[in-house]
């Protein structure tokens, strides 16, 4: 974790101190239900609540120092407890193992983690169509490999995104779904010295679910889907940064980040002003994905288990989801802060002479009878001219002056093919798709 790149209220779900406390609820509702079955007295649960119930301080360093000698983690945890409970603290852990603790655990901060993801998403998605609706009818050229294709509006490039970014909701609310489960199953997940209605109880209690059926481990495809999920909704970060990234280049500027009073583009080059949160958004959308293929290969673990899994989860669930959270935030304010110019996508619609017009009267050509073929050499030829004049020709103009043209269609039915908003027709249709109103 970069602090750089990260947020209070993520971070906060990381932070040692939270790890421990959710430790401590995992097993002390767990002695709680072995209280309730008479497997230990229910004091022992009781000792431990009467303590939580006093706020202690989760003392990280001494829970280390044990750690240092014991060279295990939950031991060092249950020694360091038990220091502060006194005897009753022995019926903790009973019949549990620590993958118990630590799976549950990381499904209790991971589902925590969806959630600010999804309310970051909601935020992204409110801002996204704000700015669709502000722009829903302004012209401006689709490209397809880079080049002038025909017109379209910006309210639609946001539009797509828009969609794009509710599906990436409706994943992760699908992702969460499947990694929130709760596994008290004991040494290799047969439930062998702890009943399994321990587990549906700790479950109940952490906003879970038990899992059906685990080795000693949740089963890690689950972890793999819910990083895959995180993956895809970094790389469609980067798509919409990337396409502000382009947008913004000095040659189309048809639309650029905002550039506060103040900042400055440049060390060496006072008049920069370059998409450095666009740019920024793509590198982080790297590691994001940088986290998908550990998780991929933590789904093969030896037998029953290994912690081969562990030491790349303790990377990858705090780094990915941190970054993440700081990424959708980042692209939130960047569409809301988007400084927009409809007039300088006019111009670049009209910079080529009306060759984005060009399919229109294709079309015609062949619906006035003319073989798709000849109607297509017809207009190319003419439009050739007009992309080797830089524009300064017009396809319209060589098009009525074209005889062959001209045996066809009328001067006036060539001119209603270059009406830019014929292409606008379906914008509401779309709209209505897409947000439904």
């Amino acid at each position: 974790m970069v602090p750089r790149y990260a947020r209070p209220a993520m971070t906060a779900i990381w932070e040692p101190e939270a790890r421990y406390r959710i430790w401590f609820e995992i097993e002390a509702h767990a002695t709680e239900k072995l209280g309730e079955l008479g497997v230990v007295p229910p004091s022992g649960a009781k000792a431990l609540w009467d303590w939580w119930a006093t706020n202690p301080t989760i003392d990280v360093a001494a829970i280390d120092a044990i750690e240092a000698v014991t060279k295990h983690d939950v031991i060092a945890f249950l020694d360091w407890v038990a220091q502060q409970v006194g005897p009753e603290a022995r019926f903790m852990h009973q019949g549990m193992t620590s993958s118990d603790v630590l799976d549950t655990t990381l499904a209790v901060q991971l589902a925590r983690a969806s959630d600010l993801l999804l309310a970051d998403l909601d935020g992204l998605l409110d801002a996204i169509k704000r700015r669709a609706f502000e722009h829903k009818y302004t012209p401006t050229i689709g490209r397809s490999h880079g080049i002038h294709a025909e017109p379209t509006t910006f309210g639609k490039k946001l539009a797509e995104a828009y969609a794009e970014f509710s599906r990436c909701k409706v994943r992760l609310q699908n992702a969460r779904a499947e990694i929130a489960t709760c596994a008290i199953s004991g040494a290799v997940g047969t439930f062998a010295n702890i009943d399994p209605s321990v587990e549906e109880y700790v479950a109940e209690k952490l906003g879970l679910t038990a899992e059906p059926v685990s080795t000693q481990v949740i089963p890690r495809d689950r972890h793999a889907m819910f990083f895959a999920t995180l993956g895809v909704i970094a790389s469609s970060i980067e798509r919409l940064a990337v396409e502000i990234r382009h947008l913004q280049r000095t040659e189309v500027l048809e639309a650029e980040e905002y550039f506060s009073p103040g900042q400055k583009g440049s060390s060496a080059m006072p008049h920069k002003r370059n998409p450095v949160l666009t740019e920024n958004l793509t590198g982080l959308a790297r590691m994001v994905r940088s986290a998908v293929t550990p998780a991929l290969e933590n789904v093969a673990l030896w037998h029953e288990r290994d912690i081969s899994h562990s030491s790349v989860e303790r990377f990858i669930g705090p780094d990915a989801t941190i970054t993440l959270d700081f990424a959708l935030a980042r692209l939130t304010s960047v569409v809301d802060k988007l400084v927009v110019y409809p007039e300088r996508m006019q111009k670049n619609l009209d910079k080529m002479g009306g060759l984005v017009h060009s399919q229109r009267v294709l079309l015609a050509l062949t619906q006035a009878g003319l073989e798709r073929d000849a109607s297509y050499r017809l207009v190319q030829r003419n439009a050739m001219k007009v992309w080797e004049s830089d524009g300064q020709l017009s396809l319209m103009e060589l098009l009525k002056a074209d005889p062959e043209v001209a045996a066809v269609l009328t001067a006036e039915q060539i001119e209603e093919k270059f009406n830019l908003d014929y292409h606008f027709k379906a914008i509401d249709t779309i709209f209505d798709r897409v947000f439904g109103t």
